[in-house]
């Protein structure tokens, strides 16, 4: 029987049919050599073929099905739930198309003083309703604020330059800013813009950027970098701007891999927040005197503020706690302020006792004055833990 696969393979040739053989036996009708045999054994063969396939592939299956592991079916569920709500929003979406014409009918279009206009934010009412000492800066949701009309962009809007271009340069048109308060702004980001015709240019192939990259180098050097390339590897990735001017600051750091977040009050004439969201870059309007800010704890690695308008001696300290909340441990506190003169300590004894007052209150939240360079200081949130403990 070992042998019939073989003559399968290898048939005898010979002349041997039904009947008398060479050696004068009968044949057996359904020896090897017939062609009937041969074909049934084929047929076996191939049968037996298909059942060892079968069978391995049902134990390769089986044990495939086996090795998912739970994080495996985990993602597997996940990405099926996350298939099913994808498919509820779309017909949500659908529905609320095929409403679209009829419930457009029934929007008008937005008066002209509507043109800047911020959900919840309007700081003549919140005045009315009692706010004061900065909350009159924050968005305060009433029962008559919200209003149910399409708001139009201005006149001449123009579609944004494609990026990186539209994070050096913007349309006049897009913005509530005319040449002439750029040239007469006092802050140092204000003045760098330079006006061409019907754009707003920050490029940074010119002079006057320069001051921003010195100022950033000298930040780095505080900190005891070469330069602010070397930022990431001091664990500062993400920053809080704190009244970022037009986000030139931030736009610089941008190209070292950073992300700089601004946060400024509203302006009527020429929001900071305003342009530095048409240069691409993420900014929102909030009021840092007023509450609390609207991140999480150990949510940045270092906070800004060059001359943003802040009192930090005041309310006992409360703002300088919230700095403390919002960086992570080892985060950096850069405060830029003529206030931190020392020669301006030296002639008015009044601002000696509120820079002596953040010094002393920043030492008290465990910070590390690791230095201070003309009208900047630094700090560094500490990251041992004996110090929480004892303040």
């Amino acid at each position: 029987s070992l042998r019939f696969p073989f003559r399968l393979l290898c048939p005898d040739n010979s002349p041997s049919k039904y009947g008398i053989t060479e050696n004068g036996f009968a044949s057996d009708p359904f020896s090897v050599g017939s062609p009937r045999s041969r074909h049934k054994l084929t047929v076996l063969f191939l049968k037996l073929s298909l059942v060892v396939i079968v069978i391995l592939a049902l134990t390769g299956s089986f044990w495939w099905t086996l090795s998912i592991s739970t994080l495996s079916r985990g993602h597997i569920f996940h990405g099926y739930r996350r298939l099913q709500e994808q498919l509820v929003l779309d017909l949500w979406d659908i529905g609320e198309l095929s409403l679209g014409a009829s419930r457009m009918k029934e929007i008008d279009f937005c008066p002209e003083e509507s043109e800047n206009h911020i959900p919840c934010f309007n700081i003549s009412e919140n005045l009315a309703l009692g706010y004061s000492d900065g909350g009159e800066y924050d968005r305060q949701c009433g029962q008559g604020s919200r209003q149910s009309c399409l708001v139009l962009p201005p006149v001449n809007y123009k579609i944004p330059l494609r990026w990186p271009t539209g994070r050096d340069v913007i349309w006049v048109a897009n913005v509530k800013i005319t040449g002439q308060e750029v040239f007469t702004s006092g802050s140092l980001t204000k003045r760098m813009m330079m006006l061409e015709e019907e754009q707003i240019s920050f490029r940074s192939a010119s002079l006057m950027f320069d001051g921003v990259e010195d100022y950033s180098h000298q930040i780095a050097e505080m900190i005891g970098l070469r330069n602010e390339s070397n930022f990431i590897q001091a664990g500062v990735r993400t920053i809080l701007d704190i009244g970022c001017g037009y986000g030139s600051f931030g736009a610089h750091l941008f190209s070292k891999q950073l992300l700089t977040m601004c946060i400024a009050n509203y302006e009527s004439s020429g929001s900071q927040v305003q342009l530095t969201l048409e240069r691409g870059l993420p900014a929102m309007i909030g009021s840092f005197n007023s509450k609390q800010l609207p991140y999480p704890s150990l949510s940045f690695d270092m906070l800004h503020c060059a001359r943003c308008g802040i009192d930090w001696d005041e309310k006992d300290g409360i703002f300088l706690i919230e700095v403390d909340r919002v960086l992570k441990p080892g985060g950096y506190f850069v405060w830029t302020s003529p206030l931190t003169n020392v020669q301006s300590f030296l002639r008015n004894k009044e601002k000696q006792k509120r820079w002596n007052f953040v010094r002393d209150f920043a030492e008290n939240l465990c910070w590390e004055l690791m230095s201070q360079q003309e009208e900047t200081v630094l700090w560094k949130k500490t990251s041992k833990k004996n110090c929480y403990n004892s303040r």
